[in-house]
């Protein structure tokens, strides 16, 4: 294969390094600088002329995710060692799923922030970005748009299949599914424990298509990651020699000056979409893929996705889209190379990837093992793509579902609202076996959006309440300004924007209102007519903000809603430019 026009630029000189800006002048500053070299035990042969690379590691024994990182940073550093340059490895924040309250995403913005920050701030010439669990790879990838030095990204890679009593099992959708049958009680004690230690039996993220997965591979459909790299599980050996691998690239990417701009394009955006879609991809995907395009000045709307998602068929039988197969299934079937090559001219294969090389010539030798499961495109798993975008007078600037993962019964849906004003209400009425509620109603939950939640929790998939569960019923209509966790299925709708915490629509909604969904048509409405909205408009009081003080009240000062990606309204493009180098004057 031969390098594209980005390899063939002037390479660069080591006096032009960035980092030799903070150690080649003959000053006292440079002379600080050097000597805090040499007490870390460094030689100036160990930096002089040569690139300086950030591994910006993600690890934390608090992160399920990232166990295997503190190990894979050695084996990048091999890599930039073996390609002549000197890795550095610096800790960043590791926000998981797992623990962290009240949501993972009040926090990803704070990732981006530390990441650009990091970057711009220390002497480097290239950077590794450590990431997998769902916030990390948007975040990481946000602030290193924002930073402007070349990049590129690790993924982590899903955990090996879960195994219960002959049965496998996927993170996060098995869970919610067995806790369905341990409420209606066909689930013991002993079954349960089982199910506990079984689901989830190595590090890595979530090997079903949820957000990790979805993200990971969005980012190499961007051209971000080693051609393969994010469908390798994390327990496979190929994932330690990728790592090494990525090490000697970064250095390669440094001296040809490979700039993200090259690689994040209008073209490579549009492959990531497509490709987010077939893969049946999280409804998170949205948030982050808005959020991480707008970092690179591409004007990502929800008009586009859903447009790309129209004409693009779930190819990757992946759960919880999919019927059986996981995300180690997948990799056995060729992984996210076959898959875009199955894609064919869905894809604009002339874009520049990490690598140098063109997305086409990367895929070239890429095969399809299981058709199963990667199938061909005249074969989908669902006919359009993973998610799908509503408006209406419930969501005048937009909400999503996604209703490959849904029972197709409810794409056209007509039915009584039964509305929550926060979580702990809803999980209290769900509980309650005696609740007045049908297969028809729609479950609503409000003020859980960005504001409201606080911070955007994964509330969406609202608890089937257990008087259904107990009739046999499984699915439902909900709707929330909440997020779903990517693992998430069934019939729910997610981000209504605006929120209701600041006076959308939902805020107006009140129980037994008709609520209709037309999913063909991709709107959604509460029956109510115009001059009835009016008076509880007039009527609705704003609440309280959730935070007094430290990052909560950043957070809800300057935070976007879903539908422009929940970023800072200060840290896009539109905004204005990031400061100039600081370097070391």
């Amino acid at each position: 294969m031969s390098p594209t026009d980005a390899t063939k630029r002037a390479r660069r000189k080591p006096e032009e390094l960035r980092s030799a800006r903070w150690f080649g002048p003959d000053d006292l500053r440079s002379f600080g600088h050097r000597s805090r070299m040499m007490q870390m035990g460094l030689d100036p042969a160990d930096w002089e002329g040569k690139p300086i690379i950030g591994i910006l590691n993600t690890w934390s024994e608090f992160n399920p995710c990232h166990t295997h990182f503190r190990e894979r940073a050695e084996h990048v550093k091999r890599g930039v060692a073996q390609a002549g340059g000197l890795g550095l490895e610096i800790p960043t924040i590791s926000i998981d799923e797992s623990f962290t309250k009240p949501t993972s995403m009040l926090y990803r913005n704070m990732i981006a922030m530390e990441t650009e920050e990091t970057i711009r701030s220390h002497p480097l010439d290239g950077v590794v970005l450590m990431g997998g669990c769902d916030k990390s790879t948007p975040g990481l990838v946000m602030g290193a748009l924002s930073a402007g030095v070349p990049f590129i990204f690790l993924p982590a890679g899903p955990m090996l299949r879960g195994h219960h009593a002959g049965k496998v099992l996927g993170s996060g959708s098995d869970a919610w599914k067995y806790w369905d049958e341990r409420r209606a009680g066909n689930i013991s004690d002993a079954e349960w424990s089982g199910l506990e230690g079984g689901i989830a039996r190595s590090y890595g993220h979530c090997m079903t298509m949820g957000t990790a997965s979805t993200m990971t591979a969005i980012a190499e459909a961007m051209g971000l990651c080693l051609p393969g790299a994010s469908s390798i599980p994390a327990a496979d050996a190929g994932h330690q020699r990728m790592s090494t691998q990525v090490g000697r690239r970064i250095v390669d990417m440094m001296w040809e000056n490979l700039q993200p701009g090259d690689i994040v394009t209008e073209a490579s955006v549009r492959n990531a979409v497509t490709v987010a879609m077939a893969m049946g991809c999280s409804t998170n995907a949205v948030v982050h893929l808005l959020a991480m395009a707008r970092r690179a000045g591409i004007a990502l709307t929800l008009d586009h996705l859903d447009a790309l998602g129209r004409t693009t068929p779930v190819i990757a039988n992946v759960r919880p889209s999919g019927t059986t197969y996981l995300m180690e299934d997948f990799f056995y079937a060729g992984g996210i190379r076959a898959l875009m090559k199955q894609l064919g001219d869905k894809l604009d294969t002339s874009v520049t990837t990490c690598t140098g090389l063109t997305l086409g010539q990367t895929l070239e030798d890429a095969e399809v093992y299981n058709e199963d499961v990667i199938r061909p495109l005249d074969n989908p798993i669902y006919r359009e793509g993973s998610l799908a975008v509503l408006y209406g007078n419930l969501c005048p600037a937009g909400a999503v579902i996604k209703p490959a993962a849904c029972d197709p019964k409810y794409h056209q849906h007509q039915g009584p609202a039964l509305v929550f004003d926060s979580y702990e209400e809803m999980k209290k009425a769900v509980d309650d076996e005696n609740l007045a509620v049908t297969p028809d109603h729609v479950l609503v939950l409000r003020n859980a959006g960005p504001h409201g939640g606080p911070g955007f929790p994964e509330w969406g998939m609202l608890p089937i309440p257990k008087a259904l569960i107990r009739q046999g019923h499984r699915d439902m209509l909900r709707i929330s300004d909440a997020r779903m966790s990517g693992t998430s299925y069934g019939a729910c709708i997610l981000h209504v924007a605006p929120e209701s915490f600041i006076g959308g629509p939902l805020a107006l909604l009140k129980t037994g209102d008709i609520i209709r969904l037309d999913l063909a048509n991709r709107r959604l409405d509460m029956l109510v007519d115009e001059a009835e909205l009016e008076v509880r408009r007039a009527g609705w009081a704003k609440p309280e903000p959730r935070y007094q003080r430290g990052w909560g009240h950043m957070f809800q000062q300057h935070v976007t809603q879903a539908d422009e990606g929940c970023d800072f309204d200060y840290l896009t493009r539109d905004f204005g430019p990031a400061a100039g180098d600081p370097a070391i004057n």
